[in-house]
């Protein structure tokens, strides 16, 4: 590992830290309500759904638009195996509790995407696009006529197992674990079969099996934040797994940027408390949040980041190199 890398991870991990620290200090001393730590706690939900996407939408460059419906399936399966757990009197830690539960719903949410994207990943485009919509839907529908889950009066009784402290921790090692697949040689694979399939597959690269891999792995971390959503908010309802909340997703992936993961994360942030600091205007909510997003897809429609991807190493050598240059100007002019 170079220099620059090793000067960057550890910016990196201070900012992370001081961020963390920043939180702890805001809620420990009440300054942050109850009502504002739901909404940090949902973006980091809604932060690992984007990034999660971005594997397929981004990384892949394929439309999908039935990202609801494996979470739906990470946050069912992983709720009914903690009830399980805690039903039979198994006494654990509870964070031991919420990561065998999101491995559950990580791994039965995985396998569903395996099973999902082998036969459609050969489709392209608005085909593709149209068979997730279909998954999500059937998904969807099965969860309100599933007895065992609680059907359409949805699923109660699950503990709620989800805090700020974890749930910010999880979320960065979600975004270190996607970000590493984006530079290892399976990452460097994908998007290969991104910019042009045809080249990839004469260059001797499986297009299918990556295809299939990428598809899988999305499955996989939207099971886990799934899993998440569902021990945060301790009720299941099949209706919030519906078309429109894979659309906020695909928003949110394509308003960062498709391809960029700090894109992801900064669009969540946005898209998630915007909407809650337009609350107190109902009227007129959805109307600016609207505004916002076609203002944006006519200045920007490669999305905030486009492919890059946001450096606070190099922001930070920027300002000092600005402040140096105005430094060497001012020390010119004095004399």
């Amino acid at each position: 590992m170079d220099h620059n890398k090793k000067k960057a991870y550890l910016i990196n991990a201070i900012a992370i830290v001081a961020l963390y620290l920043v939180f702890f200090v805001l809620i420990q001393t009440k300054t942050m309500n109850n009502y504002f730590v739901g909404i940090a706690i949902m973006t980091c939900i809604m932060i690992i759904m984007a990034m999660s996407l971005n594997i397929v939408a981004g990384f892949l460059g394929e439309m999908a638009l039935g990202h609801a419906g494996f979470m739906a399936i990470g946050a069912y399966s992983s709720a009914s195996f903690s009830m399980a757990l805690i039903d039979g009197g198994l006494s654990l830690p509870p964070i031991v509790t919420l990561v065998l539960a999101m491995i559950v719903g990580g791994i039965v949410a995985g396998i569903f995407g395996f099973l999902i994207g082998t036969p459609t990943l050969r489709l392209r485009g608005d085909y593709l696009g149209i068979v997730t919509i279909g998954f999500s839907e059937i998904i969807r529908i099965f969860f309100i006529n599933f007895g065992p889950t609680g059907g359409a009066a949805g699923l109660k009784g699950i503990t709620r197992l989800v805090n700020f402290n974890n749930v910010y921790w999880i979320t960065i090692i979600v975004a270190f674990l996607i970000f590493t697949l984006g530079r290892s040689k399976q990452g460097r694979a994908i998007i290969s079969i991104r910019e042009d399939e045809i080249a990839s597959e004469a260059a001797g690269i499986p297009t299918t099996r990556y295809k299939v891999l990428a598809f899988s792995l999305a499955a996989f971390f939207a099971g886990v934040g799934g899993s998440l959503y569902a021990h945060y908010q301790s009720f299941l309802e099949p209706s919030k797994f519906g078309f429109m909340f894979s659309i906020e997703m695909f928003v949110i992936v394509v308003l960062g940027g498709l391809g960029s993961l700090t894109g992801s994360i900064i669009s969540a942030i946005v898209l998630t408390v915007l909407p809650e600091m337009l609350r107190s205007f109902s009227e007129y909510r959805l109307l600016v949040y609207s505004l916002v997003l076609i203002i944006m897809m006519i200045f920007r429609p490669q999305g905030i980041f486009g492919r890059s991807e946001f450096s606070l190493t190099a922001f930070i050598e920027s300002l000092i190199q600005r402040k140096n240059v105005k430094n060497s100007i001012g020390g010119g002019e004095a004399s």
